[in-house]
């Protein structure tokens, strides 16, 4: 189990290095249409007639997101006005979320209803497992108790993926009915929505494995 971590851990740090290496060497292939990062984004909010979602320019790489809490399309400085085959994946993902709001996408309404608790379980979690497994000799409800409330956080980061597979389907999809990529740009562009997809799949399995370490111990106590 030991080994299957560190495994993981060092796969989490390869795929985010290859990511940011895509990134940097799509960033420089300049987008044939012209479009920034913005324009993307709004030309593709406009097609899917949301209107009351605002593009912003945040600071950082690889920061962009999706709010559905204040309706907001945040893309980092170098997708908001870069003009290349990275910026036009990002923004058109981050997009897909918007799209997958308005259109009540089920696996996004299942993830945000888990916000909340997760955001109280966040806090105190760790400390729960903590002090579990320093009272595994006197009793194991605390650690199963922490098991219990870290298995929201598993079945959160399983949720999250066909979130995002999803959302880079719409953005593909919607940059070639749009034309707003070639051939060659959107095989950019897929190509770094799968490295950004692969960061998610790996921190899934990084949080199932470590959830089966703490059964095993809660198991072997028992």
């Amino acid at each position: 189990m030991y080994f299957l971590l560190i495994l993981l851990m060092l796969g989490s740090w390869l795929i985010q290095w290859r990511l940011r290496s895509k990134f940097k060497q799509y960033s420089q292939v300049g987008l044939s249409s012209g479009l920034s990062g913005a324009e993307i984004a709004k030309k593709m909010l406009d097609d899917h007639g949301i209107y009351d979602v605002r593009i912003i320019s945040t600071t950082g790489q690889l920061t962009d997101n999706y709010n559905p809490t204040d309706k907001t399309v945040n893309l980092s400085e170098g997708v908001y006005a870069e003009r290349s085959a990275a910026a036009a994946a990002i923004a058109a993902h981050e997009c897909g979320h918007a799209v997958q709001h308005a259109t009540a996408y089920s696996m996004l309404k299942f993830r945000s209803a888990l916000v909340p608790a997760l955001s109280s379980v966040s806090r105190f979690m760790p400390w729960i497992l903590i002090a579990g497994i320093l009272m595994l000799r006197t009793s194991i409800i605390p650690l199963g108790v922490g098991i219990g409330l870290f298995s929201l956080t598993t079945l959160f980061s399983f949720i999250t993926l066909p979130v995002e597979f999803d959302a880079s389907r719409r953005a593909l999809a919607w940059m070639d009915q749009r034309g707003v990529v070639t051939v060659q740009e959107h095989a950019m562009a897929k190509d770094a929505l799968w490295w950004a997809a692969m960061t998610y799949v790996v921190a899934a399995l990084a949080s199932l494995a470590t959830l089966l370490y703490y059964v095993s111990i809660f198991m072997r106590r028992r």
